[in-house]
């Protein structure tokens, strides 16, 4: 834990002499290679009083860790402006540090206090670095949303205290009163689910995304939105009985929600709009197979949990540079880039095809996993899989195509001359993608 922990306390401390940011990014590359020999135990299972290592959260903290050298290189035109430059690196380390202590925290009650502070650099970030003076409200309905919906997960996780003498992630006792109403249990994960987001509560993520920087964006896709999933995880490895009386609901709304946003993004016109209600519709997905259970279930959402991380931060990525070509995010802008900029619609075809599961990337493996052990609980449900997979290939060839084709735009003439860091940005998100596949077990 002395590995992770304090490699980022000692950046925090000395941020401010630290005067180039690649001596940032490449302690953050060397702390994530560190841990990858992890993987390699066939039984990682480190429990202390206050802390738990495992297979789950050795692959969050490293996607953590590589996520934010990447922010760090996305965003140096902050450091060529002096942007408060400072105050930037300070945000990224500290939100790093409080979610790997919220990743390996065994305590339940430490769990909810760091589940929450996550919110507090997230909301600097966009406040700070955001586009439009909509961001403002962007903040309040992501603190208003998110923390309204944990107050019931703070009840809960006091009863699980109250009645049971273990205060751990590894508890499971059976016989906790409170804990058999299906209506108390949904009040329990309800939070994590709108921290996802569920379809129904996640009208504040097309909002932070938006308005927030590429930063922000990133941090939301990749990082913030697992958490809310790993959170899910482990609430539901206590009482695992109990997703059986609410699986039939959650999983219908789910799969129902990523149907209708996966209708939504073929109507949209904001790119980064579209990116996130795709977001909505995978992150259904992974909670229907958190609920099921199933040991497939679990073993899919994790794969899910990395490879969205990696393609859905791609993805802002791209908007982004396609951002600084014609400072728009209307699509029906953006046209005729595999004219101007032929190298960048490469780069959007392969994650267009990966957001479709297309091989050899990891999304092919958690497609099939999420899928079987979907259907195992209901076989009708491969229908509603069935159309959201159909509407995700074709809301991914409507990115592509309204791109990269068609007539030049008015624009044509403004589109600068791409750079080293955009295609490293985009290296170090497609080479995990592809790789993993390899040795998928892994992170399975």
């Amino acid at each position: 834990m002395l590995i992770i922990i304090l490699p980022l306390i000692i950046i925090s401390v000395i941020y401010k002499k630290i005067n180039f940011w690649s001596n940032i990014i490449f302690i953050l590359l060397f702390l994530s290679f560190i841990l990858i020999p992890y993987f390699y135990y066939d039984n990682l299972y480190i429990i202390r009083k206050w802390s738990i290592i495992d297979k789950l959260s050795i692959p969050l903290i490293i996607l953590t860790i590589w996520i934010s050298r990447i922010i760090i290189l996305a965003r140096y035109k902050i450091n060529v402006i002096k942007n408060n430059s400072n105050i930037f690196i300070l945000c990224i380390i500290a939100l790093n540090l409080i979610l790997c202590l919220c990743f390996i925290s065994s305590n339940i009650i430490l769990f909810y206090i760091l589940f929450e502070a996550s919110l507090i650099p997230t909301a600097i970030l966009i406040i700070k670095w955001g586009y439009q003076p909509e961001r403002l409200q962007a903040r309040l309905y992501l603190i208003i949303y998110t923390v309204l919906a944990s107050l019931p997960i703070l009840i809960c996780l006091v009863l699980i205290t109250v009645y049971s003498d273990n205060i751990n992630f590894t508890v499971r006792d059976k016989f906790i009163y409170p804990f058999n109403n299906k209506y108390i249990w949904l009040l329990c994960v309800i939070g994590f689910l709108v921290k996802l987001p569920i379809y129904t509560t996640h009208l504040w993520l097309p909002k932070a995304h938006v308005e927030a920087p590429v930063a922000g964006s990133i941090i939301l896709a990749a990082i913030l939105l697992k958490l809310g999933g790993y959170g899910l995880y482990r609430i539901t490895y206590i009482f695992p009985w109990l997703n059986k009386s609410v699986s039939s609901f959650i999983i219908s709304l789910s799969l129902i929600g990523g149907i209708i946003t996966s209708i939504i993004c073929l109507r949209q016109s904001d790119l980064k709009s579209l990116i996130a209600y795709s977001s909505v519709s995978h992150i259904g997905l992974l909670i229907a197979g958190i609920i099921t259970s199933t040991k497939w279930g679990l073993i899919g959402s994790l794969a899910i949990i990395i490879a969205h991380g990696l393609r859905s931060s791609a993805l802002f990525i791209l908007a982004n540079i396609n951002y600084d070509f014609i400072i728009r995010r209307r699509i029906y802008l953006s046209k005729g880039t595999i004219i101007f900029a032929p190298v960048i619609s490469i780069w959007w075809f392969l994650f267009a095809i990966t957001n479709i599961a297309a091989p050899p990337s990891i999304n092919l493996i958690r497609e099939i996993i999420l899928i079987t052990s979907i259907t195992s609980i209901s076989f009708l449900s491969i229908i509603l899989l069935g159309i959201i997979r159909f509407l995700t290939a074709g809301y991914s060839i409507y990115i592509y195509t309204s791109i990269n084709h068609a007539n030049s735009n008015n624009y044509v003439f403004v589109y600068p001359r791409t750079i080293n860091k955009d295609f490293t940005l985009l290296l170090l998100h497609i080479l995990p993608i592809i790789l993993i596949i390899i040795k998928p077990e892994l992170i399975i």
